[in-house]
């Protein structure tokens, strides 16, 4: 995909975000890798609904600007999780209101209960607490990747990583439909209830091969 089509990409992704309630104003940031060598992301204190291509701010691995506007203020996340993970293309980062009250309790989800979890965000890791903006989200953020996809940022949101931009996003909101469905489960109910050991073990072969499984 050409850079033309992945700022559209991105703009198109960030307006699913508000769309489906994934962040609202002008939260939330997503990326993608344009080459080995550059990235793309959104701006610094924009819409995320009402992006345009133009708006996109292409970045170096450094996080050096390579024309015009003002990345978004947790690129130091997102490039800490590129260095970490080479297979990442896209990166998703949204305050998901179900998922984000689990983060704030310090609390994240079992991933033997659902088969969408076991396939699509495998274990679900929860970050310790760092200021958003700073380098520190990233130094944070650096212990968890290497054996998960998806995280809750404590007091924070949520990020998610894809082999592709559609990837990331679908991870998302996977992410926030599971989380209130375990909220409702373990909240309204009786508890949730595992699933039985042999056909979770087969969900994770299975999610080896998966489109989303990355």
């Amino acid at each position: 995909m050409g850079e033309l089509q992945l700022r559209a990409s991105l703009c198109e992704a960030g307006r699913w975000l508000w769309q489906k309630n994934l962040v609202g104003a002008i939260e939330g940031n997503l990326s993608c890798r344009l080459d080995a060598k550059t990235l793309l992301c959104s701006p610094s204190g924009k819409h995320k609904g009402q992006l345009r291509p133009e708006d996109i701010v292409k970045v170096d691995l450094r996080g050096a600007t390579l024309g015009e506007g003002k990345p978004s203020s947790e690129l130091n996340l997102h490039l800490a999780i590129y260095e970490g993970r080479p297979d990442c293309q896209a990166i998703v980062h949204a305050h998901p209101p179900t998922a984000t009250s689990f983060a704030l309790a310090h609390e994240t989800l079992p991933d033997n209960l659902l088969p969408e979890a076991a396939i699509i965000l495998g274990s679900v890791a929860m970050v310790p607490f760092a200021m958003p903006g700073s380098t520190a989200t990233g130094d944070a953020i650096r212990p968890y990747l290497a054996d998960h996809k998806t995280f809750l940022l404590a007091n924070h949101g949520a990020v998610t990583l894809g082999a592709s931009l559609f990837e990331a996003f679908a991870r998302m909101e996977t992410l926030e439909r599971v989380m209130h469905v375990y909220l409702t489960s373990t909240r309204l109910l009786d508890g949730a209830r595992a699933l039985p050991q042999e056909a979770f073990d087969h969900l994770l072969s299975v999610g080896l091969n998966a489109k989303l499984g990355f």
